[in-house]
């Protein structure tokens, strides 16, 4: 199948990806560094149970972590969302997909974000995200999701000098 229509399938993950989960993470952090709050040196300090515990994650009430799955078994893209306080409403984080299996011809990344909104939608009525200022190819990603810009930003954890911007979308 080419990358144009992957045979991928989204699922919540559980502790047992934990390697797949720890190998899509050095993926996205050496492909996109500034879009994640961590160094690919930082994320190679932890451990298994580190992994095992993100992992996990995927399958708790409060938080969800997705993953696609291509036919040969890797992980090629992941979301995760979570609830911050019970008053505030999903917060969508650590989004990815594999250069092979980007772009609206692809799905994979709409697949990925259904399963988020199919999640949150019941527990807010938005779903909220922070992109970094100079990634204008997610910004892009999310506005034609439907995300619109709030006008709020917060300083970028690895460098203050840069912003992450605030989006939120009706869910």
């Amino acid at each position: 199948m080419s990358p144009a229509s992957p045979a991928v399938i989204v699922r919540r993950t559980t502790e047992d990806d934990w390697q797949g989960m720890r190998d899509l993470r050095f993926q996205m952090l050496a492909d996109t560094p500034l879009a994640y709050l961590e160094s690919l040196d930082d994320a190679r300090l932890h451990g298994e149970a580190h992994w095992r515990a993100q992992a996990a994650r995927g399958s708790s009430e409060e938080s969800i972590t997705v993953v696609a799955v291509a036919e040969d078994g890797r992980f090629v893209g992941t979301m995760g969302a979570y609830l911050p306080t019970p008053a505030a409403g999903p917060t969508l984080v650590a989004v990815y997909v594999d250069p092979a299996y980007r772009g609206r011809g692809a799905g994979v990344t709409d697949r990925l974000l259904d399963a988020i909104e199919a999640w949150a939608a019941p527990r807010g009525g938005t779903l909220t995200l922070e992109v970094h200022e100079q990634n204008a190819r997610a910004r892009a990603a999310y506005e034609h999701r439907g995300f619109i810009a709030t006008g709020a930003f917060t300083p970028y954890a690895l460098n203050p000098v840069f912003r992450d911007l605030e989006m939120i979308k009706q869910v």
